[in-house]
């Protein structure tokens, strides 16, 4: 991509997009700032294999500003940035190149703080303390922040089942959980106990069947799970899995799940409420993990970092009930609220 293109694709909200390159270790890495209005970027480093370094550049760049305004709609003091190593983990990942990715979030002064994301682990950020001090999520701060994503998606599908039924108590509600990771397993335990119906689904079958049997839950095909008839689909997989193909064979009265980036485009957002579908934006609803790593800032403290992740409820109901008041979805109402915090934030420094 040549430069024109990259400062098209920026567009004139990003604040700072670095590569690093270190040929000893193989490190290709791009570090993508959003915003630090609000604090700074904290977000995740990703480790992946992708196609091109273009295909890393769009990867990190909508990724860090999903962190702002997962970070801005949390309430929380923090920018929003995002970081990608491109390659494959498996064969890649090396103490020295953990270590010269480590040395590159460091000259950037705080700017950008990372943690843990696909690919890379809490024993990963071990590694790259060694060489910066902008890190979070290590084996001796808050460590592996999935559980405390699936109870902010949890007490976020009760507040889903107020909206819907008045009723927060998700017992005899049908959920089908796409994807049984860490946070999707996790989120089908806390359904599981409250007495919901269960359909899950996962490309790993041992892993699915195994959690089928822990759980009660049905098991669905991973092609099929986002169109069974359902009370709430909850995505906990990959993005993008609203779009103009799977709106319409939709059966579900509501979305609402950890992955990110569930809309492939903005205007899905209107498709799912004009479908009758509510949905719970996603990057308020999966904002345990960053609450849990940003507490780690401060001293780490579980119960307080679990008590937070609870308000997740509450921040959505504030979301249903701005998108209500003003007529759009509720995709449209938790945008004007990030965007509503880091406006004020700017024009504060002005």
């Amino acid at each position: 991509m040549n430069i024109v293109g990259v400062f098209e694709m920026l567009g004139a909200d990003y604040e700072t997009v670095s590569y690093g390159h270190d040929p000893a270790s193989g490190l290709r890495c791009i570090i993508a700032v959003y915003s630090t209005a609000l604090g700074p970027a904290l977000g995740g480093t990703r480790f992946w294999p992708f196609e091109s370094e273009d295909a890393a550049l769009r990867d990190v760049l909508r990724l860090a500003k999903a962190m702002a305004y997962k970070a801005s709609a949390a309430g929380l003091d923090l920018g929003g940035g995002k970081a990608v190593l491109i390659g494959d983990p498996r064969t890649m990942k090396t103490p020295d190149l953990l270590r010269a990715y480590g040395r590159t979030v460091e000259r950037l002064g705080g700017a950008y703080v990372t943690t843990a994301d696909v690919g890379t682990t809490s024993a990963d950020m071990d590694v790259i303390a060694e060489a910066t001090r902008f890190v979070t999520g290590t084996s001796s701060g808050s460590g592996d922040p999935s559980p405390v994503t699936a109870y902010g998606v949890w007490h976020g599908l009760k507040a889903v089942a107020e909206e819907l039924w008045g009723d927060p108590s998700l017992a005899g509600k049908h959920v089908a959980v796409q994807g049984v990771g860490k946070v999707g397993a996790g989120v089908a335990r806390h359904l599981a106990r409250e007495g919901a119906v269960l359909t899950i689904a996962d490309i790993d079958a041992d892993a699915t069947d195994v959690l089928a049997r822990e759980v009660g839950a049905e098991v669905a095909a991973p092609t099929e799970i986002a169109s069974i008839p359902c009370d709430i689909f909850s995505p906990c997989a990959l993005g993008a899995v609203v779009n103009d193909i799977s709106i319409p064979t939709m059966k579900c009265r509501a979305i609402a799940g950890a992955a990110n980036n569930q809309l492939e485009r903005p205007e899905h957002g209107k498709a799912l409420d004009d479908a009758g579908i509510l949905y719970a934006p996603d990057y308020v609803i999966n904002a345990g993990g960053l609450i849990n790593v940003e507490d780690e800032l401060h001293g780490y403290d579980r119960e307080r970092a679990h008590a937070r992740a609870a308000a997740i409820g509450d921040r959505l109901r504030s979301v249903f009930a701005r998108s209500r008041a003003a007529g759009i979805p509720p995709a449209a109402a938790a945008d004007a609220l990030a965007e509503e915090r880091i406006r004020t934030a700017k024009r504060s420094f002005s």
